[in-house]
C-alpha cells in the first residue's frame, strides 16, 4: 500500500484519477445526505431548466433533478460494475486455474472461450439480455459473460507458467495433492495480475452497462442510471445540453479514473518498475 501510494504521489493524473474515484465512491454511500431533491420526483412547471441555485445541473424534461439522478447513479454505477467484477473473476479464475492446470479440461474449456470472445462484447451481451429480460441482475450476467472470458484466457496463460516452476515441482515432489497446490502455490501467485484485471474490467463493464441503458435493454428508464440519462437527454441536446452533458462526463471521468488507477496498480506491480521507482528515490 505505500508503495502504491507513492507511486501515486509521482504520478499527478493518476492521483486526480484516485480522487474522483473516492468521488464517486463517496456519492454513492451518501447519497441520500447529498442529493437535493428527489430523484425520482417531476415537476412538470420546471422541466428543462438549465444550471442554478435550485437544480445545480438542472433538470430534465420532466422536471426532476439532473444533479440528484446523478448522485444516485452513482450508486448504480458502482453496484452493477462491483457485481460484473465480482462473477468475472470468481468464475473467470476458477475457469482458467483448472485449464491452464489440467490439460485434458483446458482444451476443451479454453475453444470455449475462444468461440465466446469471437462475438463482440455489446452484441452478447445485447443477445443475452435478450434471453433474460431487463434488469439490473440479469445485466450484471450478461456483462459479465463477456469479461469472464478474458479473465480466463489471462489467468490460463498464467497458470500454465506458475507450474511450470521449480517450486512447484519441488511442493509435488514431497507429495502435495493439486488441491493443495492450487490453494497455497498457485492461486497466491495469481493475486497480483488479477487485482489489475479487476480495475480494468470494472472501468469497461461500466461503458457496456452505459451502453445497454442507452439502448433501452438494461435497467428500466425510470431508475436513475447515467445511461438512462444520456439516452433521454440526446432529444433535447439542443434545447438544454446539460440533461445530456453531465452524465455524459460523470461517464468519461469515471472510465477514465479507473483505468489510470488500474494503470498505477500494474505498474507498481511489476518488479521493473519498483525497480525504477527505487532509483527515483535515490
Amino acid at each position: 500500500m505505500r508503495t502504491f501510494l507513492q507511486a501515486l504521489v509521482l504520478r499527478k493524473i493518476a492521483l486526480a484519477g484516485a480522487a474522483v474515484v473516492l468521488l464517486i465512491a463517496v456519492l454513492a454511500a451518501f447519497a441520500p445526505l447529498i442529493a437535493t431533491h428527489d430523484p425520482m420526483g417531476l415537476n412538470p412547471v420546471e422541466r428543462l431548466q438549465g444550471p442554478s441555485g435550485r437544480h445545480w445541473f438542472g433538470t430534465d424534461h420532466f422536471g426532476r433533478d439532473i444533479f440528484s439522478r446523478i448522485v444516485y447513479g452513482a450508486r448504480l454505477t458502482l453496484v452493477g460494475g462491483s457485481g460484473v467484477v465480482f462473477f468475472a473473476i470468481s468464475i473467470g479464475i476458477l475457469v482458467g486455474v483448472l485449464s491452464g492446470y489440467y490439460r485434458s479440461f483446458g482444451f476443451a474449456a479454453m475453444r470455449l472461450v475462444d468461440v465466446v470472445m469471437s462475438f463482440p462484447a455489446l452484441l452478447l451481451a445485447l443477445a443475452l439480455l435478450a434471453i433474460l429480460g431487463p434488469g439490473l441482475l440479469n445485466v450484471i450476467l450478461a456483462v459479465g459473460v463477456t469479461y469472464l472470458t478474458r479473465t480466463a484466457r489471462i489467468m490460463f496463460g498464467l497458470t500454465l507458467r506458475v507450474k511450470e516452476e521449480v517450486f512447484i515441482e519441488a511442493v509435488r515432489s514431497i507429495g502435495a495433492g493439486s488441491v493443495r497446490i492450487l490453494g497455497r502455490h498457485v492461486l497466491p501467485n495469481l493475486v497480483s495480475p488479477l487485482i489489475v484485471q479487476a480495475t480494468f474490467t470494472f472501468a469497461f463493464s461500466l461503458l457496456t452497462i452505459a451502453s445497454l441503458d442507452f439502448l433501452g435493454v438494461g435497467v428500466p428508464p425510470q431508475v436513475p442510471s447515467w445511461g438512462n440519462m444520456v439516452s433521454e437527454g440526446r432529444i433535447y441536446i439542443t434545447r438544454a445540453p446539460g440533461v445530456l452533458l453531465f452524465p455524459g462526463i460523470f461517464i468519461v471521468l469515471t472510465v477514465l479514473a479507473f483505468n489510470l488507477v488500474g494503470d498505477v496498480l500494474r505498474d507498481n506491480l511489476d518488479p521493473r518498475f519498483r525497480e525504477h521507482l527505487s532509483g527515483a528515490r535515490r
